[in-house]
C-alpha cells in the first residue's frame, strides 16, 4: 500500500502511464531509405518502385520525349 507521501506526490504531480523509455540500439546498424538509383530502376524490391521506373521507361520511349536527341 502506499504511504502518505506517495498518495501526496501522485495527487500534486499526477500520475505518468507513459511505460518506461525505449533504450536505443546503437548496435551500429545504418537504417536507410533505398539509393536514388535503386529506387529510379525498381531494384530495391518495392512493387511500387518497380510500377514508377516501368512507367518512367514507357515515359522516356515515346517519340516526343526523343525529339532532340
Amino acid at each position: 500500500m502506499a504511504n502518505n507521501e506517495e498518495i501526496r506526490y501522485a495527487i500534486m504531480n499526477g500520475i505518468n502511464f507513459g511505460g518506461a523509455k525505449k533504450q536505443k540500439d546503437e548496435s551500429g546498424k545504418v537504417k536507410t531509405k533505398a539509393k536514388g538509383k535503386g529506387y529510379h530502376t525498381g531494384a530495391h524490391g518495392s512493387a511500387s518502385a518497380k510500377h514508377k521506373a516501368e512507367i518512367r521507361q514507357r515515359v522516356k520511349k515515346r517519340a516526343s520525349q526523343n525529339k532532340g536527341r
